[in-house]
């Protein structure tokens, strides 16, 4: 990806990665200082990773506890400021562990500048942790 690449695109590559569970490549679309938030986090998960190497540890060890299959719906809104977007997604696969259904729906805010993401948002729902058998059953 270039410095001139618009946010929507670096975004739907950086999908395809995640199903090609190509974790490294993920993290090189991040600037060195890039920021990841989840402002719903439950108390004991992380709410704020800063800085690029932060964020490959996280993702580390993504693939083997979630397999991805598909973004089956993936809708990409653009704001007044270029170089932010907002995403309305929805990820499908299995659990590694129990071999179960994996169903959840995103949304996210995400900056990029200088081709490379520097601000990710990602607004998931923490009541899929707490009551796992409800939300991967489909009942969201």
């Amino acid at each position: 990806m270039s410095a001139t690449t618009a946010p929507a695109d670096l975004y739907r590559h950086g999908l395809q990665l995640l199903l090609d569970k190509d974790i490294p490549a993920w993290t090189d679309l991040w600037d060195e200082d890039g920021v990841l938030e989840f402002p719903f986090a439950p108390d004991g998960w992380p709410k704020r990773l800063e800085g690029k190497a932060a964020v490959a540890e996280y993702m580390r060890g993504y693939p083997d506890h979630i397999d991805l299959h598909d973004f089956p719906s993936v809708e990409i809104h653009q704001t007044v400021a270029p170089e932010t977007i907002v995403v309305e997604m929805r990820g499908v696969g299995r659990l590694v562990e129990t071999d179960g259904p994996f169903d959840m729906t995103y949304i996210a805010v995400v900056t990029v500048r200088n081709g490379l993401i520097t601000g990710y948002r990602d607004y998931w729902n923490p009541l899929a942790v707490q009551n796992p058998a409800a939300h991967f059953a489909g009942s969201n």
